[in-house]
């Protein structure tokens, strides 16, 4: 159950009506996730909805590259909602099931693409560590250049944002009936962070 109330269309005043028309008129075309708590906030839901579009649909990483990073970071802070869209997202985008399996349970990967695997590496590395240590840094620069290696970074910090968001007012899924995908692992220390492996040779 959701620990705050959210706007609806009925309830908003009309700068959230506003926010509220150019979200659902735009790409994701309906309110989910953490714009719905955003909405008391109607200016920082209005910066947060247009950065989020560019961080998803403008960037020069591929959708299945920028989705797969989206997903070590909803794993890593359990965000089943972040899970729950982003795991469809990335199948359709073209990253394999098994990739997706084996971070839903927190199992070392095994990679055909080496974009994909720089990507997780990357993402896995920055939100465990906080830093990513130079062979990783040097694979995603050499990939996807300094520009993409800018974006990636972006990603997986605004990403970290919403997860934290989802995570801290319980937004619940956006399907009724929806079960949460995520699980507690073994073995992990802390029942809010999942630890990645890294991925398998």
């Amino acid at each position: 159950m959701a620990r705050i109330s959210f706007p609806t269309p009925d309830t908003m005043n009309a700068e959230q009506r506003a926010v509220y028309d150019d979200i659902v008129s735009g790409p994701r075309a309906r309110l989910v996730g953490p714009l719905r708590a955003a909405l008391h906030n109607p200016k920082l839901a209005d910066r947060w909805q247009k950065m989020g579009a560019l961080l998803r649909f403008g960037t020069s990483i591929a959708p299945r590259h920028s989705e797969l990073a989206i997903l070590v970071t909803a794993r890593r802070w359990n965000s089943q909602l972040e899970w729950y869209i982003h795991a469809e997202a990335a199948q359709k985008a073209g990253l394999p099931q098994n990739i997706i399996d084996a971070m839903l349970v927190a199992e070392a990967p095994v990679f055909a693409d080496a974009g994909d695997a720089a990507v997780y590496e990357y993402a896995r590395q920055l939100l465990q560590q906080g830093v990513v240590d130079e062979p990783a840094y040097q694979r995603v620069l050499g990939l996807f250049g300094e520009a993409g290696t800018v974006e990636l970074t972006a990603i997986v910090g605004y990403y970290s944002m919403v997860a934290m968001t989802l995570n801290a007012h319980h937004i619940p899924l956006p399907d009724e009936g929806a079960v949460a995908p995520l699980h507690p692992v073994a073995g992990n220390s802390a029942t809010v962070l999942t630890l990645l492996p890294q991925a398998a040779a």
